[in-house]
């Protein structure tokens, strides 16, 4: 009686159980629950631990779940519980709340300003060894979306501190570019340095899906204390369940909604877009969603626009959230489903080129292949004349490096490739940075006319 009265008092309503009748690969059968899709449910087995799953699909009486732990132990009769597992009452002196992601429903998880400088996984619990979240209220993971006639159009220039983005794919405050990429090739140094030199209020770095080592490295080696003092990151490993890749791109993105939502300004980098569609993927396919393009199916292509579109400028012009989303390309290909549905709903993007890294180029940014579709709406009309001229010479020397390099042009025969030649060494000199260094949005330009000037003849 007492552990009933103590269930009320918590507000524990009355449970409908199920029973798992079938688990074939990732996805879980149960019957005897009707619970809406994106619902949380407790699978138990005798005295085993329970294992977290959320109701991905349906047919007729049958519930599709996806685990978000190891299945290991589970066989057919499991009960699953669409709320919270049972708590008993507490002893004497004894405080005894809900956990924050067993509430039951749809999944809530801890947002507030005690995750800042805190390093969590796609279900909110802390892998810092630092103690527990303080000053954090569990809320519902999906927000409200924001009406696009309610957000600011972007018109503020946002410095990145790297000067080939800065002068060339200027950024402004609220818009949401792709860092296109293959393997090894300087993406993860690049995100780095957006972290520690972009002017922001808060950083939020989701790693979805990477490797579980970078998680550490990234933080001890990219961001640094000073970094790491206005970060939040949620990392979800390679090996977490496709379910947990899923849903810690959504908790990164609803903590940079948190606090974009107070008025501040927040860059979101997330690594990377790939690995969570491809989570998605293996989701769908699993409850048996036919393949369209290329292995994906169609929720694929729907559910990257969900996200992505949640980043922006804030309701009427309070805060922003600028988001850089990595998009792995496979075999550089840049023609891969992914990369082509990311290019298409983005506001930008940036390609890092495989030569220019095997050459020693770094950060390795194609700038013909690249492209900031504000930039026009963010920097003055001379600015952006002059880096046009910029690309346009180096779009020049490019194309008939070859010829140059072999010696088969001849001085002369054409003006606009004799000044590319003159200022190349200038221009290639200007878009190369070390890591550890940062340029200003004035300084950007400022080297960015030198280099043009650079090679005049005298």
């Amino acid at each position: 009686m007492r552990d009933a009265q103590h269930r009320v008092d918590l507000g524990c309503t009355l449970e409908a159980r199920g029973t798992l009748t079938r688990l074939t690969g990732l996805v879980l059968e149960a019957t005897g629950i009707r619970e809406p899709v994106g619902s949380q449910c407790l699978v138990t087995m005798g005295s085993q631990p329970g294992v977290l799953a959320e109701v991905v699909g349906f047919s007729s009486d049958r519930a599709y779940l996806m685990p978000a732990g190891d299945v290991h132990g589970l066989s057919s009769g499991a009960s699953v519980a669409p709320t919270a597992p049972y708590i008993p009452a507490p002893r004497l002196g004894e405080v005894t709340a809900l956990p924050l992601s067993y509430s039951g429903g749809p999944l809530r998880l801890p947002l507030g300003d005690g995750l800042l400088g805190r390093v969590v996984d796609s279900q909110g619990a802390p892998m810092d060894h630092l103690g527990p979240l303080l000053n954090v209220k569990s809320q519902a993971l999906n927000r409200a979306t924001i009406n696009a006639m309610d957000r600011d159009p972007v018109r503020e220039v946002l410095d990145t501190g790297i000067r080939a983005i800065n002068a060339l794919l200027t950024v402004g405050r609220g818009q949401r570019l792709g860092l296109f990429a293959g393997s090894g090739v300087g993406k993860s140094v690049l995100l780095g340095m957006m972290a520690r030199y972009t002017q922001a209020d808060v950083i939020v770095v989701g790693l979805i899906g990477e490797r579980g080592r970078e998680v550490k490295e990234f933080i001890e080696d990219i961001l640094g204390d000073a970094g790491r003092a206005r970060s939040v990151v949620v990392a979800a490993p390679a090996d977490a369940p496709p379910l947990l890749r899923m849903q810690g791109a959504a908790y990164a993105t609803a903590v940079a909604e948190y606090f974009r939502d107070k008025g501040q300004h927040v860059l979101l980098l997330m690594d990377s877009l790939t690995r969570y569609a491809m989570a998605q993927r293996e989701i769908a396919l699993a409850i048996g969603e036919p393949p369209a393009t290329k292995g994906y199916p169609p929720s694929c292509f729907a559910r990257l626009p969900q996200l992505v579109e949640r980043s922006g400028n804030g309701l009427n012009g309070v805060g922003s959230i600028t988001a850089f989303y990595t998009v792995l390309s496979e075999g550089d290909d840049q023609q891969d489903p992914i990369a082509d549905a990311a290019r298409a709903i983005l506001d930008g993007h940036i390609v890092l080129s495989r030569s220019l890294a095997e050459a020693g180029h770094f950060p390795a940014i194609d700038i013909e292949q690249s492209t900031s579709r504000v930039m026009n709406n963010v920097v003055s009309r001379p600015e952006f004349d002059l880096a046009r001229r910029f690309r346009a010479l180096h779009s020049r020397f490019e194309k008939s490096r070859d010829l140059v390099r072999i010696g088969a042009y001849a001085s002369g025969s054409d003006a606009a490739l004799d000044e590319a030649i003159r200022r190349h060494e200038g221009m290639a000199e200007f878009l190369q940075q070390d890591m550890f260094v940062s340029a200003s949005l004035q300084e950007s330009f400022a080297g960015m006319a030198h280099s043009l000037e650079a090679g005049a003849p005298a």
